[in-house]
């Protein structure tokens, strides 16, 4: 097995963030149109437009992104898809804060 020194680490480090920016900078330009429930995604995490989970909604999971003053906005779990921000699937995490 090959040792990685310092410089190689933060070098894969570096390179691993920026593509991370540019993917979530992405993710948030090709989200174009809106989740419907009968997508095959939106069905396997039973994603539904309006919560009946408690405490639960689109808007405060981990996955969503975007302008926080928009109703609709890109998710991490469905690409290129907006969902509502009241919306809940069981893929919800709660956000961190």
């Amino acid at each position: 097995m090959k040792s990685v020194n310092r410089r190689d680490f933060l070098r894969m480090a570096g390179t691993s963030l920026i593509g991370m920016t540019l993917g979530g900078a992405a993710l948030r330009a090709n989200a174009q149109e809106l989740l419907k429930k009968d997508d095959p995604t939106a069905k396997a995490l039973n994603y539904t437009p309006k919560s009946t989970v408690d405490g639960s909604r689109c808007g405060n999971c981990m996955y969503i992104q975007g302008d926080e003053s928009k109703s609709e906005r890109p998710c991490a779990i469905f690409p290129g898809k907006l969902v509502n921000v009241d919306g809940w699937c069981s893929a919800w995490v709660k956000r961190p804060g």
